[in-house]
């Protein structure tokens, strides 16, 4: 069922069972504090179809996560193509959303930590990427806790200016030689 685990999390692709739930997290106004909008159902549904087929063309993806101790959804941990132009891409970068009642048990961290292993060992990167809006500290927290370092700021060119969200922090981290 997995494609790969962590001590407490269970990795896959995506399925038709996991779109409800993560459309709730996705309509939840603390999971997407940082975001300039909430997401419909159908956006939402849109979102897994884009990483289902991600997966199906690149062999990763935003992965669904689910707890080992009793299989439950809780939102995605994976690696996606950075989808826009800047000064640091092409690239992969390394993204969490987790639902809020999951929140503060390292769920992240330990997931993010082991995406990272995936992608240098199995998937044979050298370098990858990780941003968010200047004022989510709590993913922030998150990549330095997974050893990135803080390389700039930049104006992601998806996000409107108006939503006072567009100033994103980077992040990087590269494999080191073994």
């Amino acid at each position: 069922m997995y494609l790969f685990t962590s001590e407490r999390l269970g990795f896959r692709n995506w399925q038709d069972r996991d779109m409800k739930p993560f459309a709730a997290m996705n309509a939840d106004p603390k999971v997407l504090e940082f975001f300039p909008s909430l997401l419909s159902e159908d956006q939402s549904n849109a979102s897994v179809h884009r990483f289902k087929d991600h997966f199906s063309e690149q062999g990763f993806t935003f992965f669904a996560v689910d707890t080992l101790n009793d299989q439950a959804f809780i939102g995605f941990i994976g690696l996606y193509r950075i989808s826009f132009e800047s000064f640091f891409t092409p690239g992969i970068e390394i993204g969490w959303r987790l639902a809020k009642g999951v929140w503060g048990k390292g769920y992240a961290t330990e997931g993010a930590l082991t995406c990272l292993a995936f992608a240098f060992e199995r998937l044979g990167e050298r370098q990858i990427y990780s941003f968010t809006a200047l004022q989510n500290k709590r993913s922030e927290r998150v990549m330095q806790k997974i050893g990135m370092e803080r390389i700039g700021e930049f104006d992601h060119p998806k996000v409107p200016a108006e939503s006072g969200l567009r100033k994103h922090v980077l992040y990087k981290i590269e494999k080191t030689a073994s």
